[in-house]
């Protein structure tokens, strides 16, 4: 599992987090990621901004409880053995 490194927004600090899967829907890039490699660990999904900066993706936490549904079900079906909790 790659573990990638990310600089929150307002440049006050970073987090590492393990990417679990990336997919694509409707043209927008959403990836799976967790704090740990632990069987019952907690997981965000992020979408990918249309803006980037110094070359970097910029990802923001999908809080729209449609989109949430709909794009936890797909990352479900990408990876059969994972069950998406809300």
């Amino acid at each position: 599992m790659e573990k990638v490194r990310f600089a929150f927004a307002d440049e006050n600090g970073e987090d590492e987090f393990f990417v679990l899967e990336e997919t694509m829907i409707n043209g927008n890039t959403y990836i799976l990621v967790t704090d740990s490699e632990e069987d019952d660990a907690e997981c965000l999904i992020l979408r990918e901004n249309a803006g980037s900066r110094n070359g970097d993706s910029v990802y923001e936490i999908v809080e729209d409880e449609t989109e949430l549904l709909a794009v936890s079900k797909v990352f479900e079906e990408l990876l059969e053995d994972v069950n998406i909790e809300m």
